[in-house]
């Protein structure tokens, strides 16, 4: 019997639309700007950095896409819906970075060996730039529900941009100050090192989802102890906790109660449970009386 409690945060997933489609703009906006310059300069470096915050600009469209999927009811085959298309978006967001941060990684390490000439001032200016715009787009999403993976693989990719921005900026500095060239390529090694740990945790987070393992904070041991531990109740097995997608845990479990006991009334109360002190509140249990067992006499054997 499945006791299912609707899982609906409509009012929470239009104001992180709305935060999310300022982010858009902010990003789409800059870089706008920043490829003008980068024509007008000559520079290839502000036009791919460009191409950077294209990415970004991506990813966001992507979680903005992905939030309008997960809130197709369910129907057909999607018996959940659309709802983990969050969490492949989170996927994605983990997977473009990763990409990114070895391409960066790799454009590195041979500028590090051969070190072009860089416009310390222009650099400056645009990193500068750059630093105001992502603080703010930062700033906006950092207010909405980050515990969403969605939201948090977009507030990854900005927040990496923001720390690719500032060691930039760093960088153009040492440059106008030492004319130490190699100080570009030593600060995009340091942003490539961010953005290998924020893809880590972004796939990991993500692939637990995918692979249905308990989500985080929630031992299934300690679960089934506290069901076990109920009136009436002699055991539980088969016990299942996974994630639908962000927020949405789920359990499963078959539990045998004593011949006396109410079965409804112990689904329900552990229902209850299951939500008071673990917040689960898609459950799905299957009660029934332990069987009677039957007294049974042994012949004895005829002695020899």
């Amino acid at each position: 019997m499945s006791h299912h409690h609707g899982h609906s945060h409509g009012a929470s997933a239009d104001a992180d639309r709305g935060k999310l489609w300022i982010a858009l703009a902010l990003i789409l906006g800059f870089m706008a700007a920043e490829v003008v310059a980068g024509i007008v300069a000559n520079s290839l470096a502000l036009l791919s950095d460009a191409a950077h915050m294209l990415t970004d600009a991506a990813a966001i469209a992507l979680s903005l896409l992905a939030l309008r999927l997960s809130r197709r009811p369910p129907g057909g085959s999607m018996t959940f819906g659309l709802k983990r298309v969050e969490i492949l978006s989170a996927q994605v967001n983990g997977v473009t970075l990763l990409v990114l941060a070895a391409l960066i990684a790799y454009e590195g390490v041979r500028r590090l060996i051969d070190p072009p000439g860089v416009d310390g001032g222009l650099v400056l200016v645009v990193a500068l730039a750059g630093v105001v715009v992502n603080l703010a787009a930062t700033a906006v999403l950092a207010r909405a529900n980050r515990r969403s993976l969605n939201i948090e693989g977009s507030f990854q990719h900005l927040l990496t941009d923001l720390y690719a921005f500032i060691g930039t900026a760093i960088a153009a500095a040492v440059i106008l100050l030492t004319g130490f060239d190699r100080a570009d390529a030593i600060a995009s090694l340091l942003v490539a090192t961010l953005m290998l740990r924020s893809a880590y945790g972004l796939l990991r987070d993500s692939g637990r989802v995918f692979l249905e393992a308990s989500p985080k904070g929630l031992d299934p041991e300690r679960i089934g102890r506290r069901m076990a531990e109920q009136p009436g109740v002699v055991d539980v097995h088969d016990l299942h906790v996974w994630e639908v997608t962000s927020e949405f845990p789920a359990l499963a479990a078959h539990v045998m109660v004593k011949p006396e006991t109410d079965c409804p009334r112990t689904r329900l109360e552990l229902a209850e449970l299951l939500q008071r002190e673990f917040g689960v509140r898609h459950t799905t249990l299957q009660v029934e009386h332990e069987p009677q067992r039957l007294v049974q006499i042994e012949r004895k054997g005829r002695s020899r």
